[in-house]
């Protein structure tokens, strides 16, 4: 857990779905896939190692679910240097929950953890976008791979 001197990203967004919903679209990667990456290995199981890829970007992450609190909070490791990944779903009424996702525990100081919190910030946000669009509207709205197209960059 992070203190009040510790680097954290934090993004947030109401959906307009009940929790269970809005948390399940995190841990099955067959409704992740719709707003996040291309494939995953599994569903997110407290102790489990999944395997998240873009297969656009020709890019994977190991992730490692630390805990998992049913229709509240999910807690994973991932990246290298590995950093803490934290998602609450707060339930504000029956068809109203509001994600919170903080991302802490960066190794890099200085210009090196700016740019990781900057891009950690605009990717975490962009991914709340393209839940909310396609939970509430049914609507993938291809956010990430519209991201870092080809002919823009070469990989983000």
């Amino acid at each position: 857990m992070p203190t009040n001197q510790t680097p954290v990203v934090e993004t947030q967004m109401l959906i307009r779905k009940p929790a269970a919903q809005v948390f399940q679209a995190f841990t099955d990667p067959e409704i992740t896939r719709n707003f996040w990456f291309t494939q995953g290995s599994g569903k997110l199981e407290t102790g489990k190692t999944i395997t998240w890829e873009w297969e656009m970007y020709g890019v994977s992450a190991e992730v490692l679910v630390k805990e998992i609190q049913l229709n509240e909070r999910i807690l994973i490791e991932w990246g290298e240097p590995a950093t803490s990944v934290e998602f609450n779903f707060k339930t504000l009424s029956e068809n109203a929950t509001y994600v919170t996702i903080r991302n802490y525990g960066f190794h890099q100081t200085g210009p090196e953890l700016l740019n990781e919190i900057k891009d950690a910030t605009g990717g975490f946000t962009t991914v709340l976008d393209g839940c909310k669009a396609f939970l509430e509207h049914g609507i993938n709205l291809n956010l990430i791979a519209d991201k870092f197209p080809k002919e823009v960059t070469p990989h983000p």
